[in-house]
């Protein structure tokens, strides 16, 4: 969080000032972040990752497909309801085109869609199909969808993709891809199926949200950005606004799951009392810590954003926005909460071989290119996000069939997890922000389209540093 609050501060006193009111509930609402993620890692420390673990090594127990099935499609579901980076992309989507596109929509079709792909993910392992086999049938038919896609949907469905992969949602999935892995026989299978649930999780948001856009005809309304709209002077309004409806909506996300922890405890799990209630206390600190992160966020933290991006466009340069977005995208991924908790876990399943800080560089150098290309493409009519993501995953699934396989899981899991609650409110504000001042960009098909590009460069970033692994390998005769 520390670089985010920097990088506002040196802006706000240099190139890109926002009003006074504004930067006061910035910091504000970085505080309640700051609580909000503390108390939200430590509910899945102790209470989420032991469920999702459990749960998946009931999966792989039943040995039972069309169980497999219908469980993993409704922690998919029920996860990503309860997600916060989905719940804050949902609601921009449905300010920016006016309600045309309302938020429980896109809630619904993306915790659809990735309930599906988590399904067929366990369903992989069970059935030993290969990752980068899945993966390459996966996006051949993202492709033929996405040549009857509208450009705007074409953006919020690959948005969508990295949104559904946070704070919540990744430790989850990463304990269920570990508990599933840890009861195989073979190490080296367990290792590299130990990744890439994540990756085909996400790739479920852009199947809905593109297969919604074969009923609905999305359109920019010409409704205002996301940093808009707030009408109060009060310096805590916005916040004091926002809380009661932002608490009654994490209980709703969060009962399910809470609902499942009580039959598979019956059911299967069989755990003490006393480890049963620090699960259950996990689950209560999440709840708390995701209405305080929410409300952090729609309180202060993406109006700054807003504002920034308005105030770099104004130079007309498109340098300056190019590059601010590049040093953006470097710090951003540094404070990301699930890059930790998925570099940590590369680093343990790999013995150390895979090291954390030489991950972290990695994703850093590749979030900076996404960040810094997207304002490029606001500030360039000519460049279209097709432009991005068409040779962009072309290259990524060309070089998962060159690289170690456990380096396909591994980026394609980065990718997701690149993608986490800084890009979905930060970063995503200030795309709006120069795409509201920019008079030839779009609100909605030139802003949108940052998250997809955050979660694509990686996949490329580290299966090259696979690549250097493997050429490595020879080298010294591995």
């Amino acid at each position: 969080m520390t670089p985010i609050i920097l990088i506002v501060l040196l802006l706000n006193f240099t190139i890109a000032p926002v009003q006074t009111i504004t930067l006061i509930r910035f910091l504000i609402g970085s505080v309640a972040v700051i609580i909000g993620l503390a108390l939200l890692l430590l509910g899945i420390e102790i209470g989420i990752q032991p469920f999702g673990s459990h749960m998946g090594r009931t999966l792989l127990r039943s040995n039972k497909l069309w169980f497999v099935i219908i469980i993993g499609l409704i922690m998919g579901f029920f996860v990503n309801i309860a997600e916060p980076d989905l719940h804050v992309l949902a609601s921009q989507v449905a300010k920016v085109t006016g309600g045309h596109i309302s938020s429980p929509l896109i809630l619904i079709t993306v915790s659809l869609g990735t309930g599906i792909m988590l399904a067929l993910g366990v369903a992989r392992i069970l059935k030993t199909v290969p990752l980068n086999l899945m993966f390459a049938v996966i996006y051949g038919a993202i492709t033929l969808l996405s040549i009857f896609a509208s450009a705007d949907m074409l953006a919020i469905g690959f948005d969508a993709s990295g949104a559904t992969t946070g704070a919540l949602t990744v430790p989850l999935v990463l304990a269920m891809a570990v508990g599933i892995a840890a009861m195989e026989k073979n190490s080296k299978a367990s290792e590299q199926d130990s990744f890439g649930l994540v990756g085909i999780m996400s790739t479920g948001a852009i199947v809905g949200v593109l297969a919604l856009n074969l009923f609905l005809a999305a359109g920019n309304t010409g409704a205002d950005s996301a940093g808009s709209g707030m009408m109060t002077d009060s310096l805590f309004g916005p916040f004091l606004e926002k809380f009661p409806g932002i608490a009654l909506e994490s209980v709703i996300a969060l009962l399910p799951m809470i609902i499942l922890l009580f039959i598979f405890q019956k059911l299967s799990f069989k755990e003490t009392k006393r480890a049963f209630a620090r699960m259950l206390a996990g689950f209560v600190y999440t709840y708390i810590g995701l209405t305080i992160f929410l409300t952090g966020v729609s309180g202060g933290f993406m109006k700054a954003g807003n504002e920034i991006g308005i105030r770099l466009a104004a130079f007309e340069s498109t340098w300056i926005l190019a590059a601010a977005g590049f040093a953006l995208g470097m710090c951003v991924i540094l404070t990301e909460p699930a890059v930790y908790i998925l570099t940590g876990q590369i680093e343990d399943v790999t013995s150390g071989y895979i090291k954390k800080k030489t991950v972290l560089a990695t994703l850093s150098i590749g979030v900076a290119f996404a960040v810094g290309l997207s304002m490029l493409r606001i500030s360039l009519p000519g460049i279209k996000l097709w432009h991005y993501l068409l040779p962009g995953y072309l290259i990524s699934l060309t070089l998962m069939f060159l690289v170690p396989k456990i380096f396909v899981g591994i980026a394609f899991d980065s990718g997701g997890v690149a993608s986490g609650p800084m890009t979905a409110t930060f970063v995503l504000a200030v795309a709006q922000g120069a795409s509201e001042r920019t008079a030839h960009a779009d609100i909605l098909t030139d802003s949108f389209g940052v998250i997809a590009m955050v979660a694509m460069t990686p996949l490329i970033a580290l299966q090259v540093l696979g690549m250097i692994y493997k050429l490595k390998s020879k080298k010294n005769g591995g």
